[in-house]
């Protein structure tokens, strides 16, 4: 693995996090637009134990990766991301998925609370104002439920609250690094933020639909998504009050 930490005129160091996996379809044509669009920000592609040609072409081309030896799934893959930002200290980390449906394009309006010290982490909204990709009929339900969910339990509204699309502060890379849902773990690591009295905001992004291969969330997968983070997000939440009650 091959990394050059970029470090000028006194700008904070960022990590963009690229879990991926079996993304061989997509995982090229994402890095050179990554790549060819932000030169300027480090980057570390975390191989999930794919089990097709992801990692052969991160090879190839030489691109800076992390593979691990076994599939984690994409919260196991996000926190060893975090873990790498963290041993090295950077100040700023981005999760962006490996699939092509974020625009790095995105990059910088993101940032900008973050660097501007009015969030501690900035999520990418496709629900804002509602442009580019959606989503299916199906999955927007869900969101739904599980944004009105998080707000019954914590007061934060969040309309994208399934969105990988991220960015977080030094505080939160550490904490983070230390304790990251495991499955699916969007809608809990919003949880995971207000309780330890993060600052979560929301900007306006397109997305777009894949570009090539499958979800690996099926029909089947999604009622169990709904039943766990639903489940995860009640857990959190109550434990959390436990353990100031405790105090």
């Amino acid at each position: 693995m091959e990394r050059t930490k970029n470090v000028k005129d006194g700008k904070p160091n960022v990590l963009i996090i690229i879990p991926a996996y079996n993304e061989s379809e997509n995982i090229e044509k994402v890095m050179k637009r990554l790549i060819s669009q932000a030169p300027q920000y480090d980057y570390l592609i975390v191989n999930d134990g794919s089990t097709d040609a992801t990692l052969s072409i991160c090879e190839r081309e030489r691109f800076s990766y992390l593979d691990l030896p076994i599939n984690l799934g994409i919260g196991g893959a996000v926190q060893a991301g975090y873990v790498y930002a963290h041993k090295n200290d950077y100040d700023i980390a981005v999760q962006m998925d490996g699939d092509g449906q974020h625009d790095i394009a995105y990059l910088e309006e993101m940032l900008g609370p973050i660097l501007a010290g009015e969030a501690d982490i900035v999520i990418g909204s496709r629900f804002l104002k509602k442009e580019g990709f959606q989503s299916s009929h199906s999955r927007r339900i869900g969101i739904g439920i599980l944004s009105m969910l998080i707000r019954l339990t914590t007061g934060k509204r969040i309309m994208d609250v399934t969105s990988g699309f991220r960015a977080v502060n030094r505080k939160f890379i550490d904490i983070y690094s230390r304790d990251y849902p495991t499955d699916y773990p969007e809608p809990e690591a919003i949880v995971t933020a207000v309780m330890h009295r993060g600052r979560v905001m929301e900007v306006p992004v397109r997305m777009k639909a894949r570009e090539g291969g499958t979800s690996s969330i099926t029909l089947g997968k999604s009622v169990y998504y709904m039943i766990k983070v639903t489940l995860a997000i009640l857990v959190c939440r109550l434990s959390y009050g436990f353990r100031r009650a405790k105090r």
